[in-house]
């Protein structure tokens, strides 16, 4: 009976590391900096990961989150804090119309990443201002049981605003 117990905690738990892998994870690593020293085990750190908007290749979003350590951390079980910072960039010119996908999803969610083994993410968000002919970005954590309340935001300007037709 005890191993039955034991290879269903086994199973539940690689159930829970399958899921907290999910996500769009095409993130690069830009950099890192330790915020915690910790002696035996890893640090706590700040990460910068890059990038590019999936419909308007132009644009990089640059996302700055926690990265907890300690044994929980080593072992994949911490829980990553909810702040995070966002900062997107147009990188080259951007050429033709706004795409039908940027025009019609807003606040599709264009990024996720887990911050805890199933219950936390930190998600990027993109809005579309058509008066003003700006991309804005979102990012927040999601919690399943606590909404994520801290956000920041970033707004890419794709040229001059629109002039309403007469």
């Amino acid at each position: 009976m005890k191993l039955r117990t034991y290879l269903g905690v086994v199973l539940l738990l690689a159930l829970c590391l399958g899921l907290a892998a999910c996500g769009n994870n095409d993130a690069e690593t830009v950099g890192k900096v330790t915020s915690n020293f910790r002696l035996l085990t890893p640090s706590d750190k700040i990460v910068i990961e890059k990038f590019h908007d999936p419909d308007i290749p132009e644009i990089v979003l640059y996302v700055t989150r926690a990265d907890r350590g300690g044994i929980k951390g080593a072992l994949g079980l911490a829980e990553d804090k909810s702040n995070a910072s966002i900062a997107a960039r147009l990188v080259r010119p951007f050429s033709g119309p706004v795409p039908d996908a940027v025009k019609k999803n807003d606040g599709k969610e264009i990024f996720k990443r887990s911050q805890s083994l199933i219950w936390k993410h930190m998600l990027v968000r993109r809005f579309y201002d058509e008066e003003n002919n700006v991309v804005i970005y979102m990012t927040h954590s999601r919690e399943v049981v606590a909404g994520g309340y801290k956000s920041s935001i970033s707004v890419v300007p794709l040229g001059l605003p629109l002039v309403p037709e007469k």
